[in-house]
């Protein structure tokens, strides 16, 4: 038997759910829609683990929207009870960087309020999956699976990075790589990323990744500046980058106006 939702004089539950995406940079990322939405919710999440918007971000956001956030961590998002706490009566915003449904914690979040017979809401946002496309002029559907570079903790080096990234590449198909933050605001290098990368090849050894592999880093993406480039591996190692977040995108079969376009916008070498 489901929970019992309080409901108003028409039968509609009186609470709400509304998973609003807040884009990928600061305050200004959030789109009009979502912001109203935010103004006429009751209470406002938030949490920061999934991607990590310009400091102050936040409290610029509650200025304009003119109420408190609270940030959730992700033991929180992942547990739900807060949050569905509050969506079971009153009408509850939850803000989330990039776009709202990237993770499958929120999925799982929204299945698990529309069971309890709590109505739901999404308002998208722009996510890096479509932004790092767009910035390196590569076309979206030559994309395959998605990867993410964890920070190393002892005993736990995984493979599925090199892995996914080697089946891409046998399949003529680019790879975005995301790379780890934590919550306490430390963010993975490029540098730290590379030779994460360097030493999954010393250990799968599928000359998948090497020092003329050519790769792309795309740093602080939804700024008025953000650092795209595309080098060889060997030479990105080397490199210096300003950005705090990263993401990188290993190509694999150009088209040629992919290879004009990696050129033009991100500085590419010639293609060979």
């Amino acid at each position: 038997m489901g929970t019992i939702t309080q409901r108003d004089f028409n039968g509609e539950a009186m609470g709400k759910l509304v998973f609003i995406g807040l884009g990928l940079h600061d305050e200004n990322d959030i789109t009009i829609k979502g912001l109203d939405e935010a103004k006429q919710s009751d209470v406002l999440f938030t949490e920061s683990y999934t991607s990590r918007l310009r400091e102050g971000t936040i409290e610029k956001l509650e200025e304009q929207i003119g109420k408190e956030m609270i940030v959730l961590s992700r033991e929180d998002v992942e547990g739900g009870e807060i949050i569905l706490h509050e969506a079971r009566e009153k009408r509850v915003a939850f803000l989330v960087p990039g776009d709202a449904m990237s993770a499958t914690t929120h999925v799982d979040l929204r299945m698990r309020a529309m069971k309890e017979g709590i109505p739901t809401k999404v308002i998208c946002g722009v996510s890096i999956v479509t932004a790092a496309t767009g910035l390196l002029g590569l076309q979206s559907y030559k994309f395959g699976r998605t990867t993410t570079l964890p920070f190393r903790q002892k005993g736990y080096f995984p493979a599925s990075p090199y892995e996914a990234i080697k089946r891409n590449m046998d399949m003529g198909l680019h790879t975005l790589i995301l790379l780890d933050l934590k919550e306490d605001g430390d963010t993975m290098t490029v540098g730290e990323a590379l030779e994460y990368l360097k030493e999954l090849e010393d250990k799968e050894k599928g000359d998948v990744l090497t020092d003329e592999t050519i790769m792309c880093a795309l740093g602080d993406v939804g700024s008025d500046e953000p650092e795209v480039v595309c080098d060889k591996m060997g030479n990105l190692a080397q490199r210096g980058f300003s950005s705090h977040i990263f993401c990188l995108v290993v190509p694999g079969d150009l088209h040629f106006m992919e290879k004009e376009a990696l050129q033009a916008l991100a500085s590419a070498p010639d293609f060979d």
